[in-house]
């Protein structure tokens, strides 16, 4: 299989809108730039829109990456006014915004919890949960899951450190069902994959192989990646759309460890071989 680097993510803040970048350096913490920040409440849980009742405000708001070193970010709040993250204005700010005190830390708690809300789609909700589960008073399942599992300690990813999508996996649910707009920033992958030539979900086969991008870069594809409420929400002029979870329900279900088979689309990855990666890169399966 030969695929292109067809767009590069970065999410300074999880769970906050992101920034494309032409380039960076992918090393064992995923793409340089991403995740370094997370908003965190008292209690030590992290802020994320997959429980999108409690945390939505945060897709409102967009991170970017303000140095050339990837540590410093700003935060654009819906208002248009933007505040450098750590700042005491912004945990002010968010804290007003989600109607709770929240704090906007560069590393995580010593116990941090990544809550999950049941978006009552079959093939989205594990047969056996890695968690806890709770019913909120609006009825709904939360499920609560340590962090980062697959990924280096101290980062706030879901699970691994890098999320892939291809063009293709795209392609095909826009055919499945095109009143429905597939574009990948609902998905908030890291690297978007132009596959041309292939008319299904090519990742799917990749799972336990090793990607090589560009000259240097080699990564290892772990897992496909389980979809939850998020890319059904409203974020970055994308207009919420449940039919986008469902779709993916109706055509695309896979076995994710022991968890039975998944509603999927996109791969996680992680970095076997550090380096620089940019659009246009050549992707090739080993």
């Amino acid at each position: 299989m030969n695929g292109t680097v067809a767009g590069l993510h970065r999410y300074p803040v999880k769970s906050m809108q992101g920034e494309p970048v032409d380039a960076g350096q992918l090393t064992e913490r995923g793409l340089t730039g991403d995740r370094v920040f997370a908003v965190v409440e008292e209690s030590g849980r992290i802020g994320s829109v997959k429980h999108p009742r409690k945390w939505g405000p945060l897709l409102a708001c967009r991170g970017r990456i303000l140095d050339h070193d990837d540590t410093a970010a700003g935060v654009v709040l819906p208002d248009g006014v933007e505040l450098a993250a750590g700042s005491a204005e912004l945990d002010e700010r968010l804290s007003t915004l989600l109607g709770r005190p929240v704090s906007v830390l560069a590393s995580p708690p010593a116990d941090p919890i990544l809550e999950r809300a049941d978006p009552g789609v079959p093939g989205t909700v594990p047969q056996r949960t890695l968690g806890t589960v709770v019913v909120d008073e609006t009825g709904t399942r939360i499920t609560s899951n340590t962090l980062a599992a697959a990924s280096a300690p101290g980062t706030f990813f879901d699970f691994a450190p890098l999320h892939l999508v291809t063009t293709a996996s795209l392609a095909r649910l826009r055919r499945a069902n095109p009143d429905s707009d597939f574009d990948p920033l609902r998905f908030r992958p890291n690297l978007v994959v132009d596959v041309p030539d292939h008319e299904g979900f090519p990742e799917d086969d990749w799972v336990g192989r090793t990607l090589r991008i560009g000259a240097t870069v080699r990564c290892r594809v772990v897992v496909a990646s389980p979809r939850c409420v998020v890319p059904t929400l409203a974020h970055g002029g994308l207009p919420a759309d449940p039919a986008v979870l469902r779709t993916i329900a109706r055509e695309h279900r896979v076995p994710v460890f022991d968890l039975g088979d998944l509603s999927c689309l996109g791969v996680y990855l992680q970095v076997v071989e550090p380096g620089p990666v940019r659009v246009g890169d050549a992707v090739t399966v080993e």
